[in-house]
């Protein structure tokens, strides 16, 4: 299954990043703590370069904690911030300015030196599709500027918001890369819900899901789904979800479409509770292995 999705928007969007950049003191780079490497476009590291930059870990409550952990701990080792935010419930924000200072501080202090009264941080925020950049600036500033939706695609242009008297953040809208060299990226992409259904195949989807959660979460499948045990077949495993769930179409068959949407849907609303599709580890055997083929 191949999975690409880089509207015109998208790549006007990374023509203007590249244009402000100069304007801003520090990235706030808005990764999906359920994949905190698939959804990080490895685009900006060639836009920003240098700049100061903190990862936020957002939907922090969707992804399972003890993960998330060491995401944290994998980032700090490799000298970059990161902080596992909610933007939703407004979880872990007031880090964001504090950490924001930290990383400022020589040039802070420079100005301060020569009888500069220091301005507002100004920060510009990017990330994939539906990563809740919208909701986080809300919660920032305080009341509903920016636009959201629970769906990619919704910010479209720019714009700069006030954040009180300390922070000046700068909106981009969502930019997925144009080619993802690892399929396997684009699939954790779809699960998560940063690129459009309708562009996908639901039932390739869920099966890569199943495999998963077979692996990592066998206990969550076995109770949401009432399932003894969990077959090696995953056709037997989407009759049995089929069944306990109803999802039958005329002739008793199961509807194996019917099963994908039910599946996906349920990952996504934490029916199957905080789930992680990815850990630390697996770029260490990605690095083991590109090491291996050169």
């Amino acid at each position: 299954m191949t999975i690409q999705w880089f509207p015109g928007h998208m790549a006007k969007a990374r023509r203007e990043v590249t244009e402000k950049l100069k304007l801003v003191d520090v990235i706030f780079e808005l990764v999906d703590a359920r994949i905190p490497y698939s959804s990080r476009n490895p685009m900006i590291d060639e836009i920003i370069q240098h700049k100061p930059r903190i990862v936020l870990l957002n939907k922090a409550d969707m992804a399972d904690r003890a993960v998330t952990d060491e995401w944290l701990r994998f980032y700090r080792q490799k000298g970059i911030t990161a902080l596992a935010i909610n933007s939703q419930a407004g979880t872990g924000l007031k880090q964001i300015v504090q950490e924001s200072k930290v990383l400022l501080k020589d040039k802070l202090d420079r100005l301060i030196s020569k009888g500069v009264k220091p301005r507002a941080i100004r920060a510009m925020i990017v990330g994939i599709p539906n990563a809740g950049k919208s909701t986080l600036i809300n919660r920032l500033a305080g009341k509903n500027i920016a636009q959201t939706g629970n769906r990619p695609g919704v910010t479209k242009s720019q714009q700069w918001i006030k954040m009180g008297k300390e922070l000046e953040l700068l909106d981009t809208p969502g930019i997925l890369w144009p080619k993802f060299e690892d399929q396997e990226v684009g699939v954790k992409l779809a699960i998560t819900g940063a690129i459009k259904d309708t562009l996908l195949n639901l039932q390739d989807l869920t099966v890569y899901a199943l495999r998963y959660l077979e692996k990592h979460y066998p206990e969550r499948l076995q109770e949401r789904y009432k399932l003894e045990q969990l077959p090696e077949d995953v056709v037997e495993l989407f009759d049995l979800i089929g069944d306990f769930r109803g999802c039958r179409m005329s002739g008793g068959y199961v509807d194996y479409d019917k099963v994908a949407e039910l599946v996906i849907r349920e990952i996504r609303t934490e029916k199957l509770g905080p789930l992680s599709f990815e850990r630390p580890q697996d770029l260490i055997k990605l690095d083991e292995i590109d090491e291996n083929e050169k």
